[in-house]
């Protein structure tokens, strides 16, 4: 039996009740869930596909320093997205966020998402 502890991260803004953590440290590891650029105010994904990315973003790095990390740390990406044309335009965001070379990554087509979401995106971190 693995005697490693695990320390579940929840940022302090999520609203109370969801069934699960933002993410889950285990040893140098951090598993992260998905995320969805919501936009607070609303409860929804915004209009502007531009604002959605930066939410996203901004929440994925927040769990991440929660942890001691960064998105240096990423390892394992994976993103959801119901339209897969959007491919290019959040490539162009996703590659300004790393400053060193970029975790293994799938992009897949999914069908919708929650809360109106473009991009879902969930990964795995290790702290260096």
């Amino acid at each position: 039996m693995s005697t490693q502890t695990r320390r579940y991260i929840n940022l302090p803004n999520r609203p109370a009740g969801l069934p699960f953590s933002d993410a889950v440290l285990v040893g140098d590891t951090l598993y992260i869930s998905g995320r969805i650029g919501i936009d607070p105010a609303t409860g929804e994904a915004p209009a502007s596909m531009d604002a959605e990315i930066d939410l996203l973003f901004d929440g994925f790095q927040a769990v991440l320093r929660q942890a001691g990390m960064t998105m240096d740390d990423l390892v394992w990406v994976q993103v959801h997205s119901p339209d897969v044309s959007l491919w290019h335009h959040f490539n162009a965001e996703y590659v300004k966020r790393f400053s060193r070379e970029f975790p293994a990554r799938a992009f897949l087509g999914s069908g919708t998402l929650l809360k109106k979401g473009r991009f879902e995106m969930l990964g795995i971190a290790v702290k260096s």
